[in-house]
């Protein structure tokens, strides 16, 4: 073993003799088991709860030098015991390329950076990384980056296929995410402790017409726009966004929305207080001449409007829309662990049907959250939703006044597995 070791290392010596290069490999292994009774939507009667165990198993290898920098991460994602033990392959195609990247250095601020890879900015509201999912959420694209100590900018744009053809550029895989074309912009500015930023994003979806709508006739687009800042207050950091979506919600309707949040953070020891509101607008259930529902698009959505999931999270596009006010305090536990306690107050945005109360719930979080030793991390969450009656009128029409919650645990262990420098010879 030992003279594996020496010859991996001398082979890496001879090959990055004449650069100056880091290598790094790391692992993210995580499993996590969650108890449903009313997770993402109401429990219906006369059923069973669910529960299962999720596993990621995913492995990062990053390269960078003066000039070029490359990372490459690959995983598996599946559910313990959907693999026979004895199978010889994984028949759940459950391992995936996750990112796939390189970015090449023009010059001290410019670069450029293409491949699959994560796209994150701010607080994740509509560019996010999606880490909570297992899969996570990557896009194929290009992008031009601009960086000094208090500006950046990105220029991005993507193109998809199903595959390779000869002829036509037809995209299939519809979906209220799944663009066919995507470019935007993207710039921040920070003045001390204290930034803004500014969002332009355009979207294009695959546009179908005939009986069974299955001829394309082009693209239609769908435009996002707007800013997200933070700034402290003494003592109290506040942070904030407003987002306006126009252009087509789908092929023949007109879309006109908006997003505002504001919210204050205040930390004066060992506990954290926060405050916070935000509003997504949303389309009468009655009816309106165009949608007037906000949807956050590539985010990390299962960070806000409360853990268990039942607003944005692959759900509630094209519906009421939601004004959330919430509250949260977090404890310090111990020189390694937290207590999470938060309250979402949720109402929709715009009419219910026949003018019912706006009034749809209220969530109770709780994260507690544990280092155990180095690069192993143990958290544990209990959610819990007060539907109000009229939550039934955007959920199906399922009953309201079961017992709706949720409980997880997760294990994360990411070690760093091997870190090398590689110096020029004549260093």
């Amino acid at each position: 073993m030992k003279l594996i070791r020496l010859s991996v290392k001398a082979f890496f010596v001879l090959f990055f003799a004449t650069v100056h290069a880091q290598l790094d490999i790391d692992a993210d292994l995580r499993s996590r088991f969650e108890y449903l009774h009313g997770f993402n939507n109401l429990f219906p009667n006369d059923a069973d709860p669910a529960a299962f165990v999720t596993q990621r198993s995913r492995l990062n290898i990053g390269f960078k030098q003066e000039k070029l920098k490359i990372f490459i991460s690959v995983q598996d994602v599946s559910t313990w015991g959907d693999t026979r033990q004895i199978l010889i392959n994984d028949g759940n195609d459950s391992f995936s390329l996750f990112q796939a990247w390189g970015q090449i250095f023009l010059n001290s601020n410019w670069s450029l950076k293409a491949g699959r890879q994560v796209i994150s900015y701010d607080d994740q509201r509509i560019f996010g990384g999606l880490d909570w999912a297992m899969q996570g959420r990557f896009h194929d694209a290009a992008l031009i980056k601009y960086e000094n100590e208090t500006f950046k900018t990105d220029i991005g744009a993507a193109f998809n296929q199903e595959g390779q053809s000869n002829e036509g550029t037809l995209f299939n895989i519809q979906g209220f995410f799944t663009y066919k074309t995507m470019q935007y912009g993207y710039l921040k500015k920070q003045w001390g402790k204290r930034s803004a930023s500014f969002l332009f994003l355009n979207t294009g979806f695959q546009k179908f017409k005939g009986i069974n709508n299955d001829e394309p006739d082009g693209v239609f687009y769908r435009q996002t726009t707007g800013s997200y800042f933070t700034f402290p207050v003494r003592d109290i950091n506040v942070t904030g966004s407003a987002y306006y979506q126009f252009g087509k919600s789908d092929a023949n309707t007109d879309l006109s929305a908006y997003q505002i949040s504001l919210e204050a953070i205040y930390k004066p020891g060992k506990i954290l207080y926060g405050l916070g509101v935000e509003f997504l607008s949303g389309t009468d259930q009655d009816g309106d001449d165009k949608n007037k529902s906000f949807f956050p698009l590539y985010g990390t959505n299962h960070k806000f409007n409360g853990y268990m999931d039942y607003f944005y999270v692959g759900n509630h596009a094209n519906n009421v829309g939601l004004n959330d006010l919430y509250a949260k305090v977090v404890f310090t536990t111990g020189k390694k662990s937290s207590l999470l306690f938060k309250v979402h107050y949720f109402m929709a945005n715009a009419d219910l049907i026949g003018n019912a109360d706006k009034y749809l719930g209220t969530e109770v979080d709780l994260v507690f959250k544990q280092q155990l030793i180095k690069n192993v991390k143990l958290n544990i969450g209990y959610s819990h939703m007060f539907a109000s009656e009229n939550m039934s009128l955007i959920k199906g029409g399922r009953p309201h006044d079961n017992i709706n919650n949720w409980g997880w645990a997760q294990l994360i262990i990411n070690p760093k597995l091997f870190r090398a420098d590689f110096k020029k010879e004549n260093e």
